[in-house]
């Protein structure tokens, strides 16, 4: 409370009394720019304190129950949409879904909506014995293919999958019974006590995404969106209004059909869907647990059409919905859709308090009127309390310095789009985000927005600071404190845009499964310790007078309890010793039929333990410069040493 205190009279300060207001017009322009995006950054702030201090009081944890038997159980179709994405993808998917827990598998019904009619689609379908719907002529994007679906079907719970978002077996076992709980509190505490509308899990991937990939931090943050997936929506549930993300959530058809279907008119039907769930008398709830996991994108071009089609997307839904002024508007929704709103505008704050301490540095345009001393009084305490507080209430995923720098990677290529969609300028189509990394001479292009902010803020704070000393360099030290932030941010943009070569064609996951290697006439016991689509590493369980050669065939039996063995065959291709125990790494020949499904399933069902879900606190921003500008030397160094000797 005293951080809030403190900010607010900041603002009131900052607003009554800095602003240049007899200056020229461009300069009073971005200096009501620069306040206003003060003002904007501190409510979103505001709001997300505001929410934590409410689930703090109300002790809030969502706790999922278990399936209880004397409860019916509701019949459920699992919708997987596809439009032109690769069958190899969308069969991990599919096959994903047939391995789902659930007590009566007569009551799931697993649906292919293809908006493409493609016959290889219907074939996958027929191969897993699965329903497919497909269709032609497709106007509506997403939500056509869903709204196409959902006509022909009539189950009272439905699950919606993006192609590339792979179900774990425990989906249903982690939602339904927030179902079915929520029909018996309606029929113990009355028609009075509201429907649950629909069940978000969080949004999971299996893969690197940029940020972890591009900045060699694999083992030291979680993935992007895990903030999110992971902390704000279940947040946002602890108010009953959580968002829908667009995939592996659990919907109440009734309610779904109460709003019309899926909205057609946003290039963000998830975002818009959920809301309209929520303003028509639904509730919506969140979980932490990762229920599926998907395949995020990592080249530059994929990544900014992606979060651009979402900014323009809740822009307008935010238009669509009224959301500043329809009174059908519960209190907390709107200031979870206003907040959702804000962050999309996040980016041209970013932008504008970039530029503003160069103004001043390489200009001396002067957009805050102020004395040095009066500005640390006024300013110095609430913005390091109020930042201490966001740090302290938030959990493990990501600090602010990191959201610092994703809101800068993003900022130079979404502030135009939120700009224009805001203004009724709207995106011409649809495009689906393609997972296919591409790295052409045209994506090293994206580096120069970067470099070109770069450049500027060195020279800035080279000229800024060049002869001055003692009190001149304690006067600047604010606009010197700016542009070093800001550099270093910029900095690690470069090496995000740099890039990073993929060497590896399936990822690898983290999988310890118990099993039998075939040695000469006898089978050995071994522990794999992990494995991907094409190869696995094991280590044996009695390795005395044992010995493997590279290129030697070998079978391998794989069992886990309750399931049935999977047999495989490969070739030895690496033996390497980790921690005085031996590591062989097999080289898979490609499994056919039942064994591929089964195998599949050991290895997508479940989180890729290899990537953290927690940030790793002893790794310090300045640690992550060090460990890029060291990495990247290095290689370069290589590359010339290579170069000499040719």
């Amino acid at each position: 409370m005293l951080s809030i205190v403190l900010s607010v009279i900041y603002l009131i300060w900052r607003i009554g009394f800095t602003i240049p207001w007899h200056t020229n017009w461009f300069v009073l322009i971005f200096a009501l720019l620069l306040a206003g995006s003060e003002f904007s950054s501190n409510f979103t702030a505001f709001i997300l304190i505001f929410f934590r201090i409410l689930a703090k009081k109300n002790h809030y944890q969502l706790v999922v129950p278990q399936l209880n038997p004397a409860d019916p159980l509701p019949a459920v179709d699992l919708i997987i949409v596809t439009h032109n994405e690769d069958v190899a993808l969308l069969r991990k998917t599919v096959n994903a879904a047939t391995f789902i827990d659930y007590p009566d598998k007569q009551k799931l019904n697993i649906v292919i909506a293809d908006d493409q009619n493609r016959p290889e689609v219907h074939t996958l379908a027929h191969e897993y014995d699965v329903q497919y719907i497909g269709m032609t002529d497709n106007h509506h994007a997403k939500s056509g293919n869903i709204n196409h679906a959902l006509a022909q079907l009539k189950a009272p719970l439905f699950a919606i999958f993006d192609a590339d978002m792979i179900p774990f077996s425990g989906f249903l076992t982690d939602t339904v019974p927030l179902f079915t709980q929520n029909f018996r509190d309606r029929e113990n505490k009355g028609q009075s006590f509201k429907k649950l509308g629909f069940v978000q899990t969080p949004q999971s991937f299996y893969n690197a995404d940029i940020f972890q990939f591009n900045l060699f931090s694999e083992k030291i943050i979680p993935n992007e969106q895990d903030f999110f997936s992971r902390d704000i929506n279940v947040l946002n549930g602890s108010n009953e209004t959580a968002l829908f993300t667009g995939s592996n959530a659990l919907f109440l058809r009734e309610a779904v059909d109460r709003v019309g279907g899926f909205p057609t008119n946003t290039l963000t039907e998830d975002f818009q869907l959920g809301a309209e769930i929520n303003i028509a008398g639904y509730t919506s709830l969140a979980t932490s647990n990762p229920q599926s996991s998907g395949i995020t994108p990592i080249d530059l071009k994929g990544v900014i059409k992606q979060r651009t089609r979402w900014a323009r997307g809740v822009i307008r839904s935010c238009r669509n919905l009224h959301i500043f002024l329809n009174p059908k508007i519960s209190f907390k929704n709107k200031l979870i859709l206003i907040n959702s709103y804000l962050y999309w505008w996040s980016f041209a704050r970013r932008m504008i308090y970039i530029v503003a301490p160069i103004l001043y540095a390489l200009f001396k345009i002067q957009v805050v009127n102020a004395n040095f001393w009066v500005l640390m009084i006024c300013w110095a305490p609430g913005y390091f309390l109020l930042h201490y507080v966001l740090k302290d209430s938030s959990g493990p995923i990501r600090n602010e310095r990191w959201g610092e720098i994703q809101e800068t990677f993003f900022a130079p290529y979404l502030f135009i789009p939120v700009i224009l969609e805001t203004l009724g300028i709207r995106a011409k189509k649809f495009k689906v985000t393609d997972k296919n990394t591409s790295f052409s001479f045209r994506d090293k292009l994206y580096i120069l927005p970067y470099f070109a902010l770069w450049l500027i803020t060195l020279v800035a704070i080279i000229k800024f600071n060049y002869g001055k000393f003692g009190s001149e360099i304690l006067i600047g030290s604010v606009i010197t404190f700016w542009l070093l932030m800001h550099f270093i941010n910029l900095s690690f943009c470069l090496f995000l845009s740099m890039g990073r070569p993929v060497y590896r064609k399936t990822e690898r996951f983290n999988r310890q499964v118990n099993g039998l290697v075939r040695v000469r006439d006898t089978w050995q016991p071994l522990t794999t310790s992990d494995m991907s689509e094409d190869s696995l590493s094991f280590n044996l369980n009695t390795p005395d007078n044992v010995t493997f050669q590279l290129g030697q065939r070998l079978h391998l039996r794989l069992t886990r309890p309750g399931q049935s063995t999977i047999t495989l065959i490969g070739t030895m291709c690496q033996i390497s010793n980790e921690d005085h125990d031996a590591v062989y790494s097999v080289q898979l020949n490609a499994p056919n039929g039942t064994t591929r499904n089964q195998y599949l399933q050991l290895i997508y069902n479940g989180f890729n333990n290899t990537l953290p879900q927690q940030q790793d606190t002893w790794i310090t921003t300045f640690d992550e410069l060090y460990i890029n500008v060291t990495i990247r030397l290095e290689k370069m160094k290589r590359r010339i040493s290579r170069l000499i000797r040719s």
